[in-house]
């Protein structure tokens, strides 16, 4: 497997191997189809490496089962890697029961976006997957700005990758990894539905 060489060390006074475990902040969006799936193909290298895993989706319907939960979920539970927590905002978070909340998705986007600061301050997983995060963002539901100084300053050896389009320019400025996923072609662009195996 060839191993990529940086084009320019930074003076930045770390080792290489520090470097190289630095924590990362991860931007997957653009147009283009594939921002949650890359997202969870990293989780599923993360639950190899035995790291806890925290999935937090902030858009996609609680009715949908998709592929990636149901594998995440059985790794889990294997014993084998690292254990996975999933939430979905759109089922009501796990840890409230605050009747009506299907119905105010900006006030279950807050509270979730506070769980996940409770849990980046106890280092409660080592990869978190934050699907579908640059829509709140966008919808004003949630500061850019504290949210970019909340993952910034993160402690300890946390990854976050936030998926979905249009991810704010300050969330860009601050990750450290971003992927933009552009379309070429698209089945939809045919008419096409989403299709079993290929969407879910």
């Amino acid at each position: 497997m060839p191993q990529g060489k940086p084009a320019i060390v930074p003076d930045d006074g770390l080792t290489t191997r520090q470097r190289r475990t630095r924590p990362l902040l991860i931007v997957h969006t653009g147009s283009g189809k594939g921002k949650s799936t890359a997202a969870f193909g990293m989780a599923l290298r993360a639950w190899n490496q035995g790291w806890p895993i925290g999935v937090f989706q902030f858009v996609k319907s609680a009715k949908w089962r998709i592929g990636e939960e149901r594998a995440l979920r059985v790794l889990g539970d294997s014993g084998e890697g690292g254990p996975v927590t999933w939430h979905k905002m759109g089922e009501g978070w796990s840890w409230i029961q605050r009747p009506g909340s299907e119905e105010d998705h900006a006030a279950d986007a807050r509270e979730g976006w506070e769980q996940i600061k409770r849990d980046l301050a106890a280092e409660t997983y080592r990869f978190y997957v934050l699907d579908e995060f640059t829509y709140p963002l966008k919808w004003g539901w949630l500061d850019i700005a504290e949210v970019v100084d909340t993952l910034t300053a993160r402690p300890g050896v946390q990854h976050v990758v936030i998926t979905g389009r249009d991810a704010d320019p300050r969330l860009v400025e601050a990750a450290d990894l971003v992927t933009e996923m552009g379309k070429v072609r698209h089945p939809m662009d045919a008419g096409q539905k989403g299709q079993k195996g290929i969407e879910w």
